[in-house]
């Protein structure tokens, strides 16, 4: 019998020796770091400034925020209900809370005073310094995909323009005669996403032959994902996978994930647009893309990128 093998993510490494700017191994990392993006969405990122203990510490301090009762939760709102507290009837098993300007100061106080009464240092500590590790992370795949596509003169306008989301995920197990679904067919609105999970699968990538890659993430691994925004900035080259969270097993899921947002307008630098490859996406602000999938209910598990740039 003739069998396939499982498509996996690609595997990149971002330790210390591949993290010089204009090095070889540095533009090396940025192909593959380019390749990954325009055919599979995402890649696996070995990471290995974020130790053993800073991950124990930031799932503890996860599992602690959602030990609070659901009336302290509930006052971390914003505009946006994918930026506050969140937990919706149709996806039972998911709740999650979103940390803004995670990595500033202010930002991580201003939720810490809303969640603790005493502000809880410790959390606010574990949770910005973890924000700041991801974002370094984030802004290295940036700058390598401006690099690669030959429109590095753009990013320190770009790095400049980021506002960056923590958000903090909780999958409780399913009851009987419960869904198992965690999270439904998405794609993420994001410009880049960086995620962190605590070993415990669930994650579903669908590449492009619509074939789904079950994930688990090894320690000092990363997932770092295109968003939306990344498709739309790229004119179409990059692709934004869909993905889903299906729970599995007997233990509970948790994940932080770091969003980043461009605070102003995206669009696809003219060295990326020709005759060849007309734009395709009309420039917009990244807020009014969130605004629009909030209050689209049409169009949830289409593309959003298609019916928003209509």
């Amino acid at each position: 019998m003739d069998l396939q093998a499982k498509p996996q993510l690609p595997i990149i490494d971002f330790t210390e020796a591949n993290l010089r700017p204009g090095s070889g191994s540095w533009l090396l990392t940025s192909n593959e770091v380019r390749h990954a993006l325009e055919e599979y969405g995402c890649f696996v990122a070995v990471y290995d400034k974020i130790n053993m203990q800073m991950s124990n510490d930031v799932f503890r301090a996860s599992k602690e925020l959602f030990e609070l009762p659901l009336e302290t939760k509930v006052k971390n709102v914003s505009d946006n209900i994918y930026y506050g507290y969140l937990k919706l009837p149709v996806i039972p098993l998911y709740e999650s809370l979103g940390i803004r300007n995670a990595t500033t100061c202010d930002g991580i106080r201003s939720f810490g005073n809303t969640m603790f009464p005493s502000g809880n240092e410790k959390f606010c500590k574990t949770m910005h310094s973890h924000a700041n590790q991801l974002a370094e992370l984030e802004q290295m795949v940036a700058r390598m995909v401006f690099k690669s596509y030959g429109v590095e003169k753009h990013y320190e306008s770009h790095v400049n323009s980021m506002d960056y989301l923590l958000r903090v995920m909780k999958y409780r197990l399913p009851q009987k005669e419960e869904s198992n679904v965690g999270a439904h067919v998405h794609t993420d609105k994001s410009f880049i996403t960086i995620l962190h999970e605590n070993q415990v699968g669930g994650l579903e990538i669908k590449t492009k032959a619509n074939e789904w890659i079950a994930m688990r993430i090894p320690p000092f691994c990363y997932l770092v994902m295109a968003g939306d925004a990344l498709l739309a900035w790229s004119n179409g080259k990059i692709h934004s996978a869909f993905h889903q969270v299906i729970i599995k097993g007997e233990k509970q899921r948790f994940s932080v994930g770091l969003f980043s947002f461009v605070n102003g307008i995206i669009e696809a630098p003219e060295e990326l647009v020709d005759k060849e490859h007309p734009r395709q996406y009309k420039p917009f602000h990244h807020y009014d893309l969130m605004d629009f999938y909030a209050n689209d209910e049409d169009n949830k598990t289409e593309c959003t990128m298609q019916a928003f740039r209509l």
